[in-house]
């Protein structure tokens, strides 16, 4: 019995319930695909994976491919299309079962069709949900149809009802012979059509991507430094690395696990204090569950213009607006700002992405989807259910009854009183 385990935005060892799985084989191999179609330009115009979170995902892959040889598994990687590749690995290495992170949107479903066509169907593929908080073999919703429109019912029903599974260990290691001689390497930004790049000092995201980087994070932010323990009162901060747990990324790449972090919440509460802080993390993991269940309730909807409940509104497609919105060219300044951080670091803040996609879908009223698909290609912890979920939420097209508007000026008064992010942004780069 040979297994194959197909990463995709799982890259980690630890509390990975795919890998756990994949592992009871007497020979297990591992891949990963640098997927040339997620470096092509999208529907809108943008390289739907640019320099940021290429290099992010870069040195993910290289952190996995050393942790998973420590446990006597090859990570072969490959700058090509799964379908090109798996089928033939399949044959060579007589693969009877593949494993795999449970996806459920648009285009990780086109792809995974695409490789079935071409696989011997005597080959099992094993999907497994575990890139959520909450498994949703464990919610309290009969189905996903059951799931709340309303982001609050949502909450209580998880905190009242529901419990969060305990971490799945380490797989012990495979024997020594499981290893194999393997030719692949990792590809360079260049080989991915990208630019080499040197971060930008000013970043608030100063952080190499990999699991070792997201275990060394949650050390210094919860233990050494116990920021924890004042989250809820820093975390609409816009300046340092420090406002935030800045968890998002390696969370984004399935790095480090949503579990996991929530269990280091409980431990931290246990030995060091329990407060509103510690619980407003969790409460933020919760968001991110939300989204995902969500999408799992509306499917492709999350990606029409008219949003998951179908709301007819007139969107405009200015070209000039939209560069003048990309290069922080707008009537407001704090919105510019904020735009010239994202596209010089592959950051934003969170209360800078509501300001910044309000401005944009309801004061300039343009097609919220190109926003999205803009945050997609920039941002360093994309992540498709997130991005467009809070998209459709912030346009008016989602899960806001309220259909908030943001007052940019107010918004920087409360958050930038003195300017002092606002003047980092705006003067040109000193490096």
């Amino acid at each position: 019995m040979s297994h194959l385990i197909w990463f995709q935005n799982n890259l980690r060892v630890h509390d990975n319930t795919v890998l756990a799985e994949a592992c009871q084989a007497q020979k297990l191999l591992a891949v990963y695909f640098f997927d040339p179609r997620n470096f092509d330009l999208g529907d809108f115009g943008f390289k739907k994976t640019e320099k940021y979170r290429a290099r992010f995902l870069l040195e993910s892959a290289a952190t996995l491919k050393q942790n998973l040889a420590s446990l006597n598994i090859s990570l072969l990687v490959y700058h090509d299309k799964p379908e090109a590749v798996l089928p033939k690995l399949v044959e060579e290495h007589g693969v009877t079962d593949i494993f795999m992170q449970k996806e459920w949107t648009r285009d990780e479903t086109v792809v995974l069709k695409k490789v079935k066509q071409k696989i011997r169907p005597t080959v099992i593929f094993h999907e497994i949900f575990d890139q959520f908080l909450l498994h949703p073999a464990d919610s309290p919703f009969y189905s996903f149809a059951d799931v709340p429109d309303v982001f609050t019912d949502f909450r209580k029903r998880i905190e009242n009802r529901a419990s969060i599974r305990a971490m799945v260990p380490i797989p012990k290691k495979m024997p020594e012979e499981n290893l194999i001689e393997e030719s692949s390497s990792l590809p360079d930004l260049p080989k991915l059509g990208l630019q080499e790049f040197t971060s930008d000092q000013r970043t608030a995201f100063p952080y190499k991507g990999g699991e070792d980087q997201a275990l060394k994070r949650i050390d210094y932010y919860f233990w050494e430094t116990q920021r924890l323990k004042s989250y809820k009162k820093t975390r609409n901060g816009l300046l340092g690395p420090n406002y935030s747990s800045k968890l998002s990324p390696w969370l984004a790449n399935g790095s480090i696990s949503a579990r996991y972090i929530y269990w280091q919440i409980r431990e931290f509460e246990q030995k060091i204090i329990k407060n509103q802080d510690t619980y407003w993390l969790f409460f933020e993991l919760l968001w991110r569950d939300y989204f995902k269940y969500i999408s799992l309730k509306y499917g492709d909807k999350i990606f029409w213009q008219s949003g998951i409940f179908d709301r007819k509104l007139e969107w405009k497609n200015d070209t000039k607006v939209l560069q003048d919105w990309i290069s922080g060219k707008t009537s407001e300044p704090f919105v510019n700002a904020n735009m010239l951080e994202l596209v010089n670091s592959g950051w934003m803040s969170n209360r800078g992405r509501q300001n910044v996609a309000s401005y944009w879908s309801k004061s300039l009223k343009q097609d919220w989807r190109i926003g999205a698909a803009y945050f997609e290609s920039l941002l360093l912890d994309y992540d498709v259910h997130s991005n467009w979920g809070n998209w459709l939420y912030v346009s008016g097209v989602g899960n806001d009854g309220r259909d908030r508007k943001f007052n940019i000026q107010r918004q920087a008064e409360m958050y930038d009183r003195n300017g002092t992010y606002q003047r980092l942004w705006l003067q040109p780069s000193l490096f």
